[in-house]
């Protein structure tokens, strides 16, 4: 099969997502970006690298090689846009982290400033370790269950402050918390809100002040467990994490 045949697409040929703020239904197309992600699923096949955007693919943690063992795949995406001299410009964007790092050169940051992320983060994760391996090495059961149960209290509440990191922008220059925008599922946020491609693409061209004209997420890597994702096909933003906040992110934007 040919490389750029491998990507295709879920009718309709559009995203669509519900926005509290304006109480009405966003979209965004989805063709018009489908070549440039053509051209970035070749390139990193190519180059065996996320590392494209520097001077060379030097750095061996950036490999795509660990897509294809145990890690499995990911999402990667592009979002095409028009400049405020109409002129066309790209975002690229890859799911979560890569490599445990949360910024690569050449593509979108997260929603949230990284050095406060790990300077919250790392201590209380510190923490959640020493009880797991604290609980390795106990016998008495109720010492288990009151070890399990702070560390879930830990998880939870570091989870909680984590979120409150995340500032959220749409195309009204508006920005807000992650919690204030997400709706739809009273179970509460699922871990990972925020850290789509699609969230991260439309932040930066919010802050940017960028016109998202069309939006295409590919999975590049080895199949999924639940094998619903498989390398080089085109997938619609998640249900349960993007869903909830695209529309929002969406406000404001004239395509």
């Amino acid at each position: 099969m040919e490389l750029l045949s491998r990507i295709s697409t879920h009718k309709p040929l559009e995203w669509r997502a519900y926005c509290n703020r304006c109480a009405s239904y966003h979209t965004l197309p989805f063709e018009e970006a489908l070549p440039e992600a053509q051209l970035l699923l070749k390139r990193l096949e190519q180059q065996k690298s996320i590392d494209i955007f520097g001077p060379d693919a030097s750095d061996k943690a950036l490999a795509t090689a660990r897509l294809f063992g145990e890690e499995r795949g990911k999402m990667f995406g592009v979002l095409k846009c028009r400049t405020t001299k109409n002129q066309v410009e790209y975002l690229y964007a890859f799911s979560g982290q890569y490599a445990g790092r949360w910024q690569v050169n050449g593509w979108c940051p997260p929603l949230f400033d990284v050095d406060c992320f790990y300077a919250l983060n790392d201590p209380i994760e510190k923490e959640i370790k020493a009880i797991g391996a604290n609980l390795a090495e106990q016998n008495d059961p109720i010492k288990q269950r009151t070890l399990h149960q702070k560390r879930k209290t830990l998880s939870q509440h570091l989870m909680k402050e984590i979120h409150q990191l995340y500032q959220v922008h749409n195309f009204h220059r508006d920005s807000t918390s992650l919690e204030s925008v997400f709706h739809e599922f009273s179970g509460g946020m699922p871990t990972g809100t925020g850290d789509c491609c699609a969230p991260k693409l439309l932040n930066q061209a919010a802050i940017k002040q960028l016109t998202p004209i069309s939006l295409v997420e590919f999975y590049f890597g080895r199949e999924n467990r639940s094998e619903t994702r498989k390398h080089g096909y085109c997938y619609p933003p998640c249900t349960d994490k993007c869903a909830p906040i695209l529309g929002y992110m969406l406000c404001g934007a004239s395509v």
